[in-house]
């Protein structure tokens, strides 16, 4: 995946589409990201640049309970490549 914005912001329509908000706010948070899911909302470093922001989505998205039927067509396979990727990895 390339460092895009317009790549992230595909990652950021996975997570609205599915009710969590992302914000992006100062803090001290040991990997880049905090979850508050009672909310669903996904908290990013603000200093990240575009290359930790997706980095760090690609890392959260499959902790988090997606929706798949909620995502639209682009989303789906755009989560389905995320999903896969942590399969690979893992064995």
């Amino acid at each position: 995946m390339k460092f895009t914005q317009s790549n992230l912001d595909k990652l950021e329509d996975v997570l609205n589409q599915s009710g969590f908000t992302t914000r992006y706010e100062r803090g001290t948070f040991q990997s880049g990201w905090c979850l508050l899911e009672q909310k669903k909302v996904v908290v990013l470093n603000k200093f990240l640049d575009i290359e930790g922001r997706i980095n760090t989505l690609v890392d959260i998205i499959p902790q988090l309970q997606i929706d798949f039927d909620k995502l639209t067509h682009e989303s789906q396979k755009l989560y389905e490549e995320i999903m896969k990727k942590v399969v690979t990895e893992n064995k």
